[in-house]
């Protein structure tokens, strides 16, 4: 089936346009920027047009030869989105029209009945009755929260519970909320294509499970390991006065996160499910609210701070942020890369890493690091009596996953370029270094030492940013301490074991 899509570029026409892919559907697209799609991995399966929505000799032109067209287009980082939706809306669906198009599918928001609705929500079911009332089959998917990194929705929800220990609750925390993962959107976007011609409305769609927004900031923060939130109820506090210190707490941009605070006001829970009598559920069922935090949350875990491409072809790749994402997605999750130049060949390099992590005594290691050690063996019960087993088990052999070097853990090796160290300190928030050596074209090597933080609230942030010096410290120390081992194995030229320091 040939689909164009409009809105390729934002959070939802990147994640579908390889599900239509995988479906064996021709796509194209239309697209203000093209070159925002010059690395992604299905750029050459897809045809890209250039142009904008509000452009209707560009709409028309992409709407030639096409059957099915999928409008992902919602400007709420405009001041005056209404219109402008409005007037986009009017375009393509004349010239849906005209093109003779046998399906329209688009995304909107759930519409909750009696209620007064946010320019939000407003904006949204206009836009999908003018889409209808175009003489084109249109399905509107209403949807509430999506459940995946890079979703505003999500990201507000992140960045508010991991930032807030202590939260005030107004009336608008207190609205219910059904939620949706993102793979199943994209189910039931890429099985929109194929309904009959007769189906001309719009449906809701949401998760299993439903509750305020309250409980959803409380269940995150069960699902990502955090301390308990507390909440305290105020009588007054306007979505609008919320989304000011939103905009200070979270790198969402103000305009989006007035819209997004607004929309809180309306109860968004699906009216019905009668969706299914044509689309039945996934295989397995619709995705459930801790599945889809977990799947949204697993980059973090993994210490996956840029997500690359590859990614794409994975199950979960819908729920982790990708590289076209705004940089305000994925969370908090900080980096600190660095390179130098050894004078050695790679094979040695390799072994001086090797050296390095088995010994874990880094030289620029941060002031509090060894006391911070010694009080966390105390706080288990003393020194275990393995300790010191580790290091002589490793000679004569390589590292492997899942080692325990002293206080770092082997989560990765692939021997002879990376290494991958997970801290087993005490910290507030997660520690991860990364080696890795390639050959250089003077014939020595580059090492690449990339440490990772995934913080723990406000604590986190504190600590990462307080130990600036120290961190430079450490890092330096380790690219000394690998230097000086590499220098040693190359000058004695011979063979040695890992644990040859």
């Amino acid at each position: 089936m040939d689909c164009v899509v409009f809105g390729a570029t934002g959070y939802l026409g990147m994640r579908l346009v390889p599900a239509l892919l995988s479906e064996g559907h021709r796509v194209r697209l239309l697209a203000r920027d093209p070159s925002k799609l010059d690395d992604v991995p299905w750029r050459d399966q897809v045809e890209v047009s250039q142009g904008d929505v509000s452009d209707a000799d560009s709409v028309r032109k992409a709407l030639e030869g096409q059957q099915v067209l999928y409008y992902l287009v919602h400007s709420m980082m405009r001041p005056d989105f209404v219109q402008f939706d409005h007037d986009a809306a009017c375009t393509v669906a004349e010239a849906a029209k005209a093109a003779d198009l046998s399906r329209i599918v688009y995304v909107g928001g759930i519409i909750p009945e009696g209620q007064e609705l946010s320019d939000h929500l407003a904006s949204r079911e206009e836009v999908g009755k003018l889409l209808r009332q175009s003489g084109v089959p249109t399905v509107e998917l209403r949807a509430a929260a999506i459940i995946g990194a890079g979703s505003a929705s999500f990201e507000m929800l992140r960045y508010l519970t991991d930032r807030l220990p202590l939260m005030v609750t107004p009336r608008w925390l207190r609205t219910c909320v059904q939620p949706i993962a993102i793979r199943d959107v994209l189910y039931y976007l890429v099985k929109s294509a194929d309904l009959p011609a007769e189906v001309n409305r719009p449906f809701d769609i949401g998760g299993p499970d439903h509750f305020t927004y309250t409980e959803m900031i409380r269940k995150y923060a069960e699902i990502a390991r955090l301390p308990k939130r507390l909440a305290i109820p105020v009588p007054v506090l306007s979505p609008w006065l919320s989304s000011q210190w939103v905009n200070v707490v979270t790198p969402l941009p103000r305009a989006l996160a007035v819209s997004l605070m607004e929309s809180l006001e309306n109860d968004v829970v699906c009216a019905d499910h009668d969706i299914a009598d044509y689309i039945p559920d996934p295989d397995g069922g619709l995705t459930r609210y801790r599945e889809a935090v977990e799947l949204a949350l697993s980059h973090v875990r993994d210490g996956d701070v840029h997500t690359r491409w590859w990614r794409a072809e994975a199950e979960d790749a819908p729920s982790r942020p990708l590289p076209t994402d705004p940089d305000w997605a994925g969370g908090s999750l900080y980096d600190d890369v660095r390179e130098c130049h050894i004078a050695a060949d790679s094979a040695t390099a390799w072994r001086a890493v090797e050296t390095a992590a088995v010994e874990s005594e880094w030289s620029g290691v941060p002031w509090g690091w060894s006391l911070r050690g010694w009080l966390d063996r105390k706080s288990r019960g003393g020194t275990s009596p393995d300790a010191g087993k580790n290091r002589r088990s490793l000679e004569h052999r390589e590292l492997h996953d899942g080692e325990s070097l002293d206080r770092w853990l082997v989560e990765r090796v692939e021997g002879p370029r990376f290494l991958r160290l997970r801290a087993e300190v005490r910290l507030p928030g997660r520690l991860w270094l990364e080696l890795s050596v390639r050959p250089d074209d003077d014939g020595g090597s580059v090492l690449r030492q990339r440490a990772v933080f995934q913080p723990y609230g406000l604590a986190g942030q504190a600590f990462w940013n307080g130990l600036a010096p120290a961190r430079k410290a450490f890092l330096a120390g380790i690219a000394r301490d690998v230097s000086a081992i590499a220098r040693t194995l190359a000058d004695r030229g011979a063979e040695l074991t890992p644990h040859g320091k």
